[in-house]
């Protein structure tokens, strides 16, 4: 069975994170007998921009945006503006596809499979929708889809809604999309403890890409991916 290194980076800055995927992406890219990793991490608030676009769905200025000490930062995945906070598990798989199955919609359809597997663990009825992208709870977004894809090589990846503040959310449209909402995981059902969320997503995750999780410790990996340039 394939593995795949599992690696907490608790919370952190987006743009830390990020690095971190360009490098796991370069080091895959030289080592192609790795089938990949998979970073769970939780950020400090900040709205991301995708190539879609999405600077029309900021609700607020720049300026009052930085003032609520929310950071704005123009990123190279897929989608339209979204927004990472404490309380959100965002989930980040730098897959080499070819360990996999070298199809774009089958690896969403399998990050969104991974996602419902886990709610619906827990009680949830959660499902996707034709028209857009994500996991959704009725009427209600509860994980965010936005990935990019390099020499069949993942990057970013998902953000599952467990408890966020619901304030900053009200300061875009998420997605572009104004006629639907945003759900959370506590909202839903309080007795859920987030770290149930977190095995939850690990066992899904194995189940819907047909891997082992291996747990890597940060440190090991320090030199390889957080080294100043």
């Amino acid at each position: 069975m394939k593995k795949v290194g599992l690696i907490n980076l608790d919370i952190m800055e987006y743009q830390k994170s990020l690095k971190i995927q360009y490098m796991l992406v370069d080091y895959i890219k030289k080592c192609e007998d790795i089938a990949g990793f998979f970073l769970l991490v939780e950020h400090f608030p900040v709205f991301t921009v995708g190539k879609n676009g999405g600077m029309e769905n900021l609700l607020w200025s720049k300026e009052y945006i930085a003032s609520m000490g929310i950071d704005l930062y123009e990123t190279d995945r897929g989608g339209n503006i979204t927004y990472h906070g404490p309380g959100q598990i965002v989930g980040y798989p730098i897959l080499n596809l070819k360990h996999f199955h070298q199809d774009i919609h089958w690896y969403l359809q399998q990050l969104e499979e991974t996602i419902i597997i886990t709610l619906k663990d827990m009680g949830m009825l959660a499902g996707r929708k034709n028209k857009y992208r994500g996991v959704w709870v009725g009427e209600n977004k509860i994980c965010a889809m936005g990935i990019s894809v390099k020499n069949w090589i993942t990057y970013h990846g998902f953000a599952l809604n467990y408890s966020v503040n619901e304030e900053h959310f009200r300061m875009i449209q998420p997605c572009g999309i104004t006629e639907l909402g945003v759900a959370s995981i506590k909202k839903i059902k309080e007795d859920v403890q987030k770290e149930e969320v977190y095995l939850g997503i690990k066992n899904s995750f194995q189940e819907s890409f047909n891997c082992e999780l291996v747990e890597e410790k940060i440190e090991a990996l320090e030199e390889l991916i957080l080294t100043d340039d």
